[in-house]
């Protein structure tokens, strides 16, 4: 068994950070915020998370039934927006602004994406998008007013870099950004507005023209793809634009996926070819490194989609190796961006139309049947981590919070897995299952002074005996259809995790020793924070 020591010293005053973990948080389209179900799992993420804002895509697609036409003149109807905003408020969340996709009436074409057809052709007249936009903007000012709307965000468009989801040029992208900014400024210069919203980063020049050319993918001919080197997409040129034409951009948007197989080779085929876990803390250097040579070093980053893969049917996300993941980045990257958006909290998600099965490989943290899978309480247990960061190394992190409670995060990523959790193509889960008990357990014992005396602490652990609803799901069979009763024992499984009350000694010391499963993970809480107790189903 391997044995680590680690030792913090809670005496350490540190600068404050971004709350990077859990700012924001994803979904997949508007028009599924107005299902009961995706609002009641909504409900139960922010009663054990508390997430600032949600993004998601769609806002303007024609289901959100936006733009219309009566008597041969264009309307706007914002009643479904309202209703969706009404309710992310009253929630507790703002609303990180996608503005996307095309309205069939504003477009130029036909081509759409996914189950529910959203178009991503360019506007027949981009003098048109801008009026949609000032317009819808200016009625968000009017209904909720500017000192709430100046605190969300708006993004123009979602990964126009791929031709999935932008039938133009990067050129045609340039212009729908400068209208739309300037149709957000035109309302309050108050209103952020930002983008690029690019993915992937890619290690070679396949989106360097005006659109996206495969035949450049050097992936394909590489064995070791962490040997490349890894750039943001049009971050380049969008920043050079923005500055030669004096453009406003109060933020900088982009998708740090771990991977090269949401394109490959074109023929609709993935290879699951993952980068090493690292991989997100070399990102976050090369974006700054850009954004500073082009003057932008003070401008907020955000991550608005982030995940192990970009494969809505990865089964890899159901698993254990997920939490890990989450925890991982929770405990590396906290305080180095702004945000760091989990694609997606729920699986209440129909790209490729609606969920298959009960677990799937779907995006969420929660299951289709409100089951919170290991993921969920990883990001649970992120959420309790605070702006202060006092100490931290590869797998463990000591936080203080605003309130003055101290709280740590720990997890077990095993030695010899390198790589993020790799792809199992759907419906094969076995990979996922091995790949699950792959590693050592680990002794770890943790030293952290300057606590106080006579401290309580709560301890709470996730392993794959605890906490994990899924190794409960492969007991039952993996029933595809979820019976009532097979629904609530597996809710109940989501919530055991180990937990126990631990004290600090008479010098203000804690010492807590805990043997850590591979990929398992373990929060450290002073008490006074949420209980462990208060998992909400």
């Amino acid at each position: 068994m391997e044995k680590t020591a680690i030792l913090f010293d809670a005496n350490i005053k540190s600068e404050i950070k971004p709350r990077t973990m859990c700012n924001m948080i994803s979904a997949g389209r508007a028009m599924e915020g107005l299902r009961t179900d995706w609002l009641k799992q909504l409900e139960m993420l922010q009663n054990n998370c508390h997430f600032n804002y949600i993004r998601f895509h769609g806002l303007l697609s024609d289901d959100m039934g936006v733009v219309i036409e009566k008597n041969g003149r264009i309307y706007y109807n914002f009643h479904f927006i309202d209703e969706l905003f009404d309710r992310l408020l009253a929630l507790g969340i703002r609303p990180f602004v996608e503005l996307a996709f095309m309205p069939s009436l504003l477009a130029s074409g036909k081509k759409t994406q996914f189950w529910y057809r959203a178009n991503v052709t360019v506007p027949k007249d981009v003098r048109l998008w801008e009026d949609l936009i000032s317009h819808l903007v200016r009625h968000l000012v009017d209904r909720y007013g500017l000192e709430e709307v100046e605190k969300w965000y708006f993004e123009v468009w979602n990964e126009a870099n791929l031709d999935a989801f932008w039938a133009g040029t990067r050129s045609d992208y340039f212009r729908l950004y400068e209208a739309s900014a300037r149709a957000v400024k035109s309302v309050s210069e108050k209103l952020r507005v930002g983008g690029p919203a690019t993915s992937n980063f890619v290690p070679d020049d396949r989106f360097k023209g005006e659109r996206e050319d495969l035949a450049k993918q050097a992936t394909l001919k590489c064995e070791d793809i962490d040997s490349l080197f890894w750039k943001p997409v049009w971050i380049e040129e969008f920043l050079y634009f923005v500055k030669e034409e004096n453009l406003p951009l109060d933020f900088v948007s982009v998708h740090p996926y771990p991977t090269d197989f949401a394109l490959d080779d074109g023929s609709g085929t993935t290879k699951g070819r993952t980068r090493k876990k690292e991989s997100l803390l070399d990102d976050i250097d090369t974006l700054r490194s850009i954004m500073c040579k082009h003057g932008f070093e003070n401008l907020p980053i955000h991550f608005t989609e982030w995940n192990s893969s970009p494969s809505s049917r990865d089964y890899a996300h159901d698993y254990l190796q997920e939490a890990g993941y989450v925890a991982w980045a929770a405990i590396n990257v906290s305080g180095k961006v702004d945000s760091l958006s989990y694609w997606t909290f729920t699986d209440i998600f129909e790209e490729e139309g609606p969920a298959p099965e009960a677990f799937h490989g779907g995006f969420g943290l929660i299951t289709i049947d409100s089951v919170p899978k290991p993921a969920f309480n990883a990001m649970r247990m992120a959420s309790r981590l605070g702006e202060e960061i006092l100490g931290r190394s590869g797998e463990a992190i000591l936080t203080r919070r605003k309130d003055g409670m101290l709280a740590a995060l720990f997890v077990n990523w095993p030695e010899k897995m390198t790589k993020v959790p790799s792809m199992s193509p759907y419906p094969d889960y076995t990979k996922a299952e091995r790949e699950e008990i792959d590693g050592e357990n680990r002794e770890v014992a943790t030293r952290i002074a300057g606590v106080g005396k006579d401290r309580l602490f709560a301890v709470e652990i996730l392993d794959r005996e605890h906490g994990n609803a899924t190794r409960l799901w492969e007991q039952l069979g993996h029933p595809e259809n979820l019976s009532r009763e097979e629904k609530s024992l597996l809710q109940a499984e989501a919530g055991s995790t180990i937990r126990y009350i631990v004290r600090s000694d008479e010098e203000g010391v804690l010492t807590i020793e805990a043997v850590l499963e591979p990929w398992a993970v373990m929060s450290i809480f002073e008490l006074g924070l949420p209980s462990p107790d208060s998992f909400d189903v």
